[in-house]
């Protein structure tokens, strides 16, 4: 597999929808499907759940970041969303 590193901007309403599905998703233990950039992959149901801050001279910035181990990508999620 190759390394990827992809940034999207959304709509206010967009992101929170997304964000909506996704902290159900993880609240009831299942995994998430999602597609960024025509790539669709798994978020499995243990992925680990950070938030970064990082501030710079000029800005600040927030990241929701989940992790997971490819193996753990195995599952199969219920529902389908694209990022």
């Amino acid at each position: 597999m190759t390394e990827r590193d992809v940034e999207r901007n959304y709509s206010v309403a967009d992101f929170a929808a997304k964000l909506r599905r996704l902290a159900d998703a993880l609240e009831s233990g299942k995994p998430f499907r999602i597609q960024i950039a025509g790539e669709r992959f798994t978020v499995p149901k243990n992925a680990q759940v950070s938030v970064e801050h990082e501030r710079g001279d000029s800005e600040e910035e927030v990241e929701f970041q989940l992790k997971w181990s490819l193996a753990d990508a195995d599952e199969e999620p219920e529902e389908d969303t694209e990022v």
